[in-house]
Parts: C-alpha cells; structure tokens; sequence
C-alpha cells in the first residue's frame, strides 16, 4: 500500500512562481538575487500556514543553485539542487527554536557558522519560531547576526514579531506576509483537485476558502478531510455536514422573513438551527456577515468586496435589491449590540429572539413610522400620500416637498435635483442614503393615545416621587400644584417662578415619563407662574437671600460693608 502525502506537502511550493498569494515579497526576492544585493539576514513574519517557512526554502535552494534560470528560479539539475531536493544539503540548516531555544543551541549554530559551504556560495541558516528564543539566547546570536561571514545568510521566521527584541530587529530585512485572500485559496484548491481527480463544487471549495481563514497550509489540511469524508465528489451539502457549518439558506431565509414580517417563521428557523446544534452566537457572527455582504451589494462599486462565488453574489445583490438601505443599517446596529450583550444575558436564546423581532420591527419602521396611519403603498415606504400645494407641488409627512418635474425640495432649502440613470430611473448614492437614514432615525414615532386627567394626575405624581432623590427642588416645585388637561393635548401646570423652564434636564425627563406612561408624545407642556402664592418657596441665590435678609436684617449691613452684589 503506497504511502499517503498530505496535500500540504505534496503540493508545497518548490518555485517562486508557484508561491500563492505573496507575489510582491516573491517578486522583491527575486531581484535582490538578480542585482545579487542580499541582505545578511532576512526576518519572515505573519499568520501561520502563509508561506513563511515554504518562501525561505526556496530562498536557500535558489541562491545556491549553480545554474539558475533567466527568471532566477532554482534549475532542479545542478548538483545543489539535487542535493536540496533529497533533503541531503549540508549548505542548509534549519533550527526549530521552538525546541531548541537555549543559549547553548545557539552557541552550537554559532560554531557551525564558521565552517565554509562545501557546494554553492552560500550556507543559509532558517531558524523557525525565532520569537521563542530566550533573552539570552538572543544576546549570544547578536554578534554573529550583526557581522556573519560572507557566505552565511539568516533566514528568520515568526508568527509574533512584537515578541523579538529590537536589537535583532533592526539588523534584519523584514518582510510581512498578508493572509491569503479567499479567492487565491479557491483557485489553489481547484487545482489540487484537478491534478487529483477529484470533482469539487465551487461554493463548496468556498467554504473550505472560508475556514481556513487566510492559511493555505488549514485549507488543504481541510481539502484532505473532506477526500476522506465524500470520496472523489466534494459538494457543498457535505462540507457544510462535515465542518458543521451553518447554511448560507438560513440566512437568506432569516432576511425574507424580516422583510415580510413573518414572526412565526423567524422563531421556527432559529429553532432549527438551534437543534441542529449550532451556537446561536455563531449564528449572530454569521447574520452579522449576511447583513454586511447586504449592505455592500447595494452599491456595484462595493460588489467585488464580496468573497463568495458568482452565484451567490448573484443571490446577495437580489435580496440586496429588496432590502431599504435604513432596514439593513438598523438591523447591523441591532446585531452588532445583540452580540456584545450575549455573554452577559442570562437568558440567551430569548435574547437573540428579542433582537430579530427588533429587526424585524425596524424594517417596518422604516415603511410605516405613524403604527395609527394605515399605510398608502407598502412598495414606497407607507404613510399617507403627498398632498398636493396650491403651486402643484407634492408635500410628504416630513416636510420634503417634491415637484412634478422629480425635483425635491424641503421647506427651508432651495429644490435639489435627483440624479437620474441612462433608463431615467431615480436614484440616489448610499452616502445620500446613510445620511437620510440618520435623518429619519432621529423623527420620533407619533404616539397619541388618548388620557383622562386621572390618568394625567397619577402619571404627574409617579414621576414627582421617583423625582425626589435626583433633583429635589425641581420634584417639590411640581408636587405643589396639579397639572390640568384642556384641549388639544394641553397640559397646564403651575410653578413659582420661571426656574422650571430653564430646567431642560428636568423637563425633558418629565417629558419622556409622561409619553413612556401615557402612551402619547403629542401633547403640549405649558408652564403658568401661579397668581400670588401664599408663600413663594425661594428656588435661586437671590430668592434664598431676599428670604434670610428679611429674618436677620443685618445680613444687608453686611452686604453693604463688604460691597457685595445684591444676588450674592
């Protein structure tokens, strides 16, 4: 029975053409070989599984190949080559600091850096995880790695350059290697399985791209499970099985329910998924993805941010297309707070529900801000229909007034014309969007159920108790008289002075309790200095004072002699 290679080491790199993902660090190496300008030493860092370890190698076996292409690529011919190829060269020497991260393994390189190459013109020393050397270790590397013989190049590899210490920094030519993008992986992964035989859907080698997460190294040790789980036919149903991955279709399923506002069916597919046995925060992290693939969609110019196949960017731009721009804004922001409060709620499953019913009660918001005012046309955002003015204008709810010629205008500003596309269709840009969605964010919804004076009274008074810790004067000054309700959701209420008015923390909270009670914010606060009270409660400097002076009337001396103002 013939050994099995895992795909990372079958299809491991051998050329720098064949290295994925990295062309700008490949390309710079290839020319300092060319203009033979090598640095001493060289420091490779990034995630893991980039092609740190794979790209010094190569570096190695090509500097010392004794006949190297035009295109300076090892000629796998020469004797060097041969050498490197069956793992037989003595010029390189690789050292796992990992394990050997002692002053005296260090010590040992050091030796054998004195000991000339016996083929090639250079002995390369990769020393893997340098960051797990010790200080000391460091320290007796420095000398040698600050001024090594001409023939010795260092090659270093790390995952964690912040733990290197700046002294060996600044002796070595750094290179960062950037995570492998999805699309690299994909294709990669597409060849493998075509030199294997192997027949693999795209949207499933996708997914594979996906949880890798920028590794080449995890995806084909993926790429290897999968062969072994579904044989010569990868499908996307069978990654999904197999890496417990949660399907695309939920969320799509998830969104539609949203819009439609089908509150049944939103607790019935998050059940599903809870069943099946996924995390619901897993499924928070993917809905918030869902939404942001949404939201970048809208825009054609954003589309290619889109890491997924043709088909199913084709999918995101249609619901995209279904989906209000403020709906997909609101619905994020919820998500996102849904996701930092998980891991403290107690109850978590109904804290994900609330949160998708809030989505779901954002979107219809958006169509129908007014829950009393039946919607005119559900398509067009609901409401009542524009009115027409005297100059043939059409006049919505929020004061925007709009034109028979497709001109809008509000009621303070000059008439701006839409921007309009080759078919004559109207359009806006999502920054235009972003800022109306804020706009509209900020209208409060109507509230007007109606309230008897009872109901006022213990509304008033409930408030004034809960009041009397935070601002005492200010409770005390409302407790004093009884509020009345007149007509046209006028409340009338009486204070001593006009100190209430200028109040505005106070007032606002009255304000919020009030509609938070009563169930209506449309109602008018109207303020009346009460007609000769029988003793005026002193609220300001100058009322406290004018109280004490009449008491003890020698205070007014005092002012006098001290010359101080009349408010103190």
């Amino acid at each position: 029975m013939e050994n099995f290679i895992v795909s990372a080491r079958k299809y491991r790199p051998a050329t720098f053409d064949t290295v994925v993902g990295q062309q700008s660090i490949t390309t710079t190496l290839k020319n300092a070989i060319r203009n033979n300008t090598l640095a001493q030493a060289f420091l490779f860092c990034g995630p893991r599984g980039v092609g740190k370890t794979t790209c010094a190698r190569i570096m190695a076996k090509t500097i010392n190949c004794l006949h190297p292409t035009e295109n300076m690529e090892a000629c796998n011919e020469c004797e060097s080559c041969k050498a490197f190829n069956n793992n037989a060269s003595f010029n390189i020497y690789e050292l796992d600091a990992a394990s050997n991260n002692s002053v005296d393994d260090i010590r040992n390189l050091v030796e054998q850096v004195r000991i000339p190459p016996q083929i090639g013109q250079y002995k390369v020393y990769i020393i893997d995880e340098v960051h797990m050397l010790s200080t000391a270790a460091f320290n007796a590397f420095l000398k040698t790695l600050e001024e090594p013989p001409a023939y010795a190049k260092f090659i270093l590899a790390t995952t964690e350059k912040h733990k290197i210490i700046p002294t060996i920094l600044s002796r070595c030519q750094i290179f960062d290697f950037k995570r492998i993008t999805i699309d690299d992986i994909e294709k990669h992964l597409a060849y493998v399985a075509s030199q294997e035989g192997i027949q693999a859907e795209p949207e499933a080698l996708n997914i594979i791209a996906q949880k890798a997460d920028g590794a080449l190294r995890d995806a084909l040790s993926i790429f290897d499970q999968m062969v072994s789980f579904s044989g010569k036919n990868i499908t996307y149903k069978s990654v999904i099985e197999n890496l417990n991955v949660l399907d695309y279709d939920y969320y799509f399923r998830i969104v539609d329910d949203l819009l439609q506002g089908q509150t049944s069916d939103i607790l019935l597919v998050l059940n599903d998924i809870i069943n099946k046995g996924f995390e619901p925060q897993h499924f928070i992290t993917g809905l918030g993805n869902h939404l942001r693939s949404l939201l970048v969609s809208k825009d054609a110019a954003t589309t290619q941010l889109l890491e997924v196949s043709q088909q199913l960017r084709q999918r995101y731009i249609d619901q995209s297309a279904r989906c209000p721009l403020p709906f997909l804004i609101r619905a994020i922001d919820i998500n996102d707070r849904c996701d930092i409060d998980y891991r403290n709620s107690s109850n978590k499953r109904l804290h994900l529900e609330v949160n998708l019913l809030k989505m779901m009660n954002a979107e219809f918001g958006i169509r129908n801000p007014n829950p009393n005012t039946p919607t005119a046309n559900p398509t067009l955002g609901g409401g009542n229909p524009p009115q027409k003015t005297e100059n043939g204008e059409r006049k919505t709810e929020n004061g925007e007034r709009k034109t028979e010629n497709g001109e809008r205008r509000t009621e303070n500003e000059a008439t701006v014309p839409r921007q309009r596309t080759r078919g004559g269709t109207s359009t806006i840009s999502i920054t235009q969007s972003l800022e109306q969605a804020v706009k509209e964010d900020a209208v409060e919804p109507t509230w007007d159920s109606p309230f008897t004076q009872e109901q006022l009274e213990s509304s008033w008074n409930e408030f004034v108790n809960k009041h009397k810790k935070i601002s005492p004067n200010f409770a005390a000054g409302l407790g004093k008289y009884k509020p009345q309700l007149k007509a046209a959701n006028e409340i009338h209420f009486q204070v001593d002075n006009k100190l209430f008015e200028s109040d505005t923390e106070g007032m606002s909270a009255l304000k919020s309790h009030l509609k938070n009670t009563l169930h209506n914010n449309i109602y008018t606060l109207i303020p009346e200095i009460a007609e000769k009270p029988a003793e005026i409660e002193a609220y300001t400097d100058k009322e406290k004072f004018e109280k004490l002076a009449e008491a003890h009337p020698e205070l007014r001396k005092l002012q006098a002699a001290l010359k101080l103002e009349g408010d103190l």
